[in-house]
């Protein structure tokens, strides 16, 4: 039988150190560039483990060597302080602290997304990147306006009509110039963005992303549901709480749904009730497009 081994694996974006832990303690250093990892693999045996830092190809690394190993963790190397407060900072130092500690299991794993959640995040970031670009563009063109006199609502230029109302208004050539070339990356950033969310506005993968939907595990045929995944967006998911809680204060709807489950199942389960509850709304409202006359009271304005 083989002694089992421990490897520790430093990956950049395209070339990997790689440090083999026998059970005697010896350490064996090599290096590999990533195209060559189809040769790395026939080198893995069933009982090997391996742990490897968490980087932006951290899944394709894992992917190919976790069906030939025993064991694949991933570490956020700035959770694992033998790494991130190292003093001697190279790659085969990191690879052999990896090989080390995997070896006595004391590594803080990070749970990777699965494909579908990770596709997921990518989508909401390019989406949130494209939003932050399209709102510098309409803060310039305000900036612009309000240089020459003229003084729009702030969420004026949302509308597709005020857009196409800012090119016939008369200009300096080279004003007129940089406005209209503002409005058609605005127009095209209006396109793209709509696209992203319609990928993405399934309200299941929503609340799966934000991690507020229950945990659920089965044993034989019996189903039971627990806390919280927690599995999404830290971020997404403490914006989303933070924001069903302001909503509750002015709608008398979403308040009378948050205190009887407040008084019936604790504040706990009643906040991340009311987060999925908001998300639920958020999403019939994009997917519908819906215009609220009167957002607290959730009134539909008559359609146009």
């Amino acid at each position: 039988m083989q002694a089992p081994r421990h490897i520790g694996i430093d990956l950049h974006r395209d070339k990997f150190t790689c440090c083999v832990r026998w059970e005697n303690g010896r350490n064996y250093l090599t290096d590999w560039k990533l195209a060559d990892l189809p040769a790395f693999v026939k080198k893995l045996r069933p009982s090997d483990e391996i742990a490897v830092e968490v980087t932006g190809n951290t899944r394709l690394f894992r992917d190919a060597v976790a069906p030939h190993v025993k064991r694949v963790v991933a570490v956020d190397p700035n959770q694992f302080k033998v790494i991130s407060h190292s003093v001697k900072k190279t790659d085969p130092n990191d690879a052999r602290n990896l090989a080390l500690y995997v070896a006595k299991d004391l590594l803080p794993e990070v749970r990777m997304k699965d494909k579908t959640r990770a596709q997921l995040a990518s989508l909401t970031q390019t989406r949130d990147t494209l939003v932050k670009l399209r709102t510098a563009l309409k803060n310039k063109i305000n900036n612009i306006l309000s240089a020459h006199g003229h003084h729009l609502e702030k969420e004026a230029l949302s509308s597709a009509k005020t857009l196409n109302e800012i090119l016939v208004v008369r200009f300096d050539p080279m004003v007129k110039l940089e406005l209209e070339v503002m409005v058609e990356e605005i127009r095209s950033l209006n396109q793209r963005i709509a696209k992203l969310e319609k990928a993405i506005a399934d309200e299941g993968k929503l609340a799966a992303y934000f991690g507020i939907v229950p945990r659920v595990s089965k044993s034989n045929e019996t189903e039971h549901t627990g806390r919280i995944t927690k599995r999404g967006s830290k971020l997404g998911r403490t914006a989303l709480v933070q924001c069903a809680l302001i909503a509750q204060r002015y709608s008398p709807y979403l308040k009378r749904y948050y205190e009887k489950l407040k008084a019936r199942r604790g504040t706990g389960k009643a906040i991340i009730a009311l987060a999925r509850k908001l998300l639920g709304i958020i999403y019939r409202t994009l997917k519908n497009k819906w215009v609220f006359e009167d957002s607290p009271n959730f009134v539909l304005a008559e359609a146009a």
